[in-house]
Parts: structure tokens; sequence; C-alpha cells
């Protein structure tokens, strides 16, 4: 299935973290993200390069607006000329099928403009 259709679930402490193999198999749908160590947790990230800040300005909103519909949130970073989003689930501690679901709504969003 297209992880940009698939639903976000509601997320608890005690939700599974996707698995190493899991994770590879869904990074094939999300080819430009990599899987990156912050504090001991694995977290999903892209940088988008923009070649104006107020092109990465609407883009951040646009995701932010993603994330709000849900009720997931990402850390963006906007920068000149790039804008970095990463995904992890804060209650988990790392990363769970929700986070390669908005990873791939944020490649839409990129795609949509």
């Amino acid at each position: 299935m297209d992880l940009r259709g698939e639903t976000c679930e509601a997320c608890r402490p005690d939700s599974p973290m996707v698995t190493e193999a899991e994770a590879a198999e869904l990074l094939r749908q999300i080819p430009a993200w990599e899987v990156v160590e912050v504090k001991g947790q694995h977290r999903l990230r892209r940088v988008f390069p923009f070649r104006t800040w107020m092109d990465g300005i609407r883009f951040a909103t646009q995701v932010g607006e993603a994330a709000e519909a849900v009720d997931h949130h990402p850390t963006i970073t906007i920068a000149w000329g790039k804008v970095t989003v990463i995904w992890w689930t804060h209650a988990i501690g790392g990363l769970h099928r929700n986070d390669f679901i908005m990873a791939a709504r944020t490649d839409a969003v990129l795609a949509d403009r």
C-alpha cells in the first residue's frame, strides 16, 4: 500500500517501534529519507533544498498543517536555501509506521507545489 494513503494511528508509550527489516522495506517508498540516530533514538531525516527563503517558509507551513491534521509533529528547521524535516515518535522514543507515513506525505507536499 502507498504510505501516503495510510492512516496514522494514535501512539502510546507501549506502541511498537518498526523493526530494522520493516524500516528497510518502508524506506524503499521514501528513498530520499535517511535514518539517523539522535540521542540514542532513530529518526527519519530529509533536507529539502529551496531557491528562496519564502519557498522554504511556505513548504514548512504546509508540512506543519499536514502534521497538525493528524496530531503528529516533526522537527522542522528552516535555514537559507534549505528546510530539514525530522520525523520520529516521541511517545516511544523511536520510529513508528506513522513516521514513514508522514515522511511520504511530506514528499507529497513538495511534489504538489
